[in-house]
């Protein structure tokens, strides 16, 4: 695979220049490292490790850690893909106008739509999964109430972010990655030095989870905190047009989002569990908090309540990037008149070179979505549920449809190119998340309902029906002129 500098820039030949196309009005302020501290944001490995370290390390035992691996090298193959399809179509929306360009638009609207729900469903729940932290913090205590308080508190102050620009964006993106990064580095660094309780052999040894019976299907469910932690390197692209030189430094933020994100994830969490002191406490459900009780065992009230403050940042700026990716999607789908409101959802503030009213609805839909708990005891698990499904069914639909345009003749003219590796690579991506949708889809809970066994895989259906009936009642996909399904040479006539 090569960065092939000497190639046209931001796409080249075969109908690649996207953000010229459109006559872009973003401005590209953005700079390398702030693109790919806005992909790490989003990846978030404290906010991803904290938040499913109990469920994983309850479920699997220490080896869940090995899910770290497991799905870092598949995303990694498909952070390639996309590196390579973005290089050639450098447009700002990512998912949407990449399967927009590769197959054609009604497979791009569809992908739009399930991407978009996963987005603003994850915003909510990365959000609400700040409020424990933010009551630790603050020393109250934490009820569903006060949760979706801090909740809607945080999406607003992501949305003021968002509306003062990319330059204060980028900046919120670095101050975040710095905070993380440092936090994970110095509070691992201190827990193994002053609070291991145990040797590196513990990755292999499951210490009697899920009984006596085969330890894969144990493992696979604790899988999750891998496949949760690593996306967020598509953010890099959905930017396309506010970042200089895309073609050449957007497929570098998205790998350097993989190594440096999977590798400050797997450490933060290598961390917790040598200072977890009783793992069969985790296991039968006794300990069920041990990230806290390990920070406040480690560090005293003082030390615990600054790394929550960390915490807390991570979570802000997780939220963050969350925004300014499910806003340049919503402004991408309304530009090509997609979606109904399309005028005013493709409204753009030229002050600030943002789509205020795309970033409005990314705001107050998770806003509602939050609320929605207060209604159902269990209705933002249910639709939580959908969130990693639909990002991973979404970044799918654009690895089929690179794969499609491959074997129909794409070959990319981008500054970032697979070569002769790309039909292996594309192939074995599609292969990875076909085995990872499976997996989150899986159910695993024999004795509960039928319809709560399967949530997630109902929850993925319902989005996609809707989808689907609103697609073929409306038939906005049709409406736009722009670009689609070119990237496949088509036959000259004889």
């Amino acid at each position: 695979m090569t960065d092939a500098g000497s190639a046209a820039a931001a796409g080249g030949a075969g109908g690649g220049g996207g953000a010229a196309e459109h006559g872009s009005e973003f401005r590209r302020e953005m700079g390398p490292w702030a693109n790919f501290a806005l992909g790490f944001t989003y990846l978030s490995p404290v906010v991803s490790t904290y938040t499913l370290f109990a469920t994983a390390l309850a479920t699997g035992g220490p080896p869940m850690i090995w899910a770290f691996l497991l799905a870092g090298a598949g995303q990694f193959l498909v952070a390639l893909v996309f590196g390579e399809v973005v290089a050639q179509f450098p447009i700002a929306g990512g998912v949407y106008p990449w399967a927009r360009r590769l197959w054609g638009i009604r497979w791009a609207w569809m992908t739009g739509w399930i991407y978009m729900w996963a987005l603003l469903v994850t915003i909510t729940a990365v959000a609400y999964g700040a409020g424990p932290f933010v009551a630790i913090l603050f020393g109250f205590e934490p009820s569903v109430h006060t949760t979706v308080l801090c909740t809607v508190a945080l999406i607003v102050v992501a949305a003021l972010i968002n509306y003062a620009g990319t330059r204060a964006l980028s900046k919120a993106a670095v101050i975040g990655f710095t905070a993380e990064l440092v936090g994970a580095v110095v509070v691992g660094v201190y827990l193994l030095s002053t609070h291991r309780f145990h040797g590196i052999g513990v990755v292999v040894d499951n210490f009697g989870a899920g009984g006596g019976g085969s330890y894969a299907p144990v493992f696979l469910a604790a899988a999750i905190i891998g496949f949760y932690q690593y996306y967020g390197f598509e953010a890099c692209g959905d930017l396309a047009e506010e970042v200089a030189r895309p073609g050449a430094v957007i497929p570098k933020a998205m790998r350097r989002t993989v190594y440096v994100g999977g590798a400050a994830a797997t450490f933060t969490c290598l961390t917790l569990l040598l200072a977890v002191s009783d793992y069969r406490a985790v296991i039968d459900g006794k300990d069920t908090d041990p990230v806290v009780r390990v920070l406040f065992d480690a560090l005293g009230e003082v030390g615990a309540r600054l790394v929550m403050g960390v915490v807390l940042i991570s979570f802000l700026s997780c939220t963050v990037s969350l925004q300014a990716a499910a806003g340049r999607l919503i402004y991408s789908y309304a530009r090509d008149k997609m979606v109904v409101g399309h005028r005013l959802l493709r409204s753009f503030s030229y002050a600030r070179a943002v789509p205020h009213n795309a970033l409005l609805v990314a705001a107050v839909i998770p806003i509602v979505i939050a609320f929605w708990s207060l209604i159902s005891e269990d209705a933002l698990t249910k639709i939580v549920s959908f969130a990693v499904l639909g990002i991973y069914g979404s970044f799918q639909m654009v690895v089929l449809a690179a794969l499609r345009a491959r074997l129909k003749g794409w070959r990319s003219t981008g500054e970032f190119r697979l070569g002769r590796w790309g039909l292996l690579i594309n192939a074995a991506a599609l292969a990875y998340g076909i085995f990872a949708i499976i997996n989150i889809s899986w159910a695993r809970n024999p004795g509960q309902p039928w319809y709560e066994n399967w949530i997630v895989l109902l929850s993925g259906g319902v989005v996609m029906g809707a989808g689907l009936l609103y697609m073929f009642t409306t038939h906005h996909y049709g409406r736009s002129d722009s670009p689609a399904g070119d990237a496949i040479p088509q036959r000259s006539e004889a």
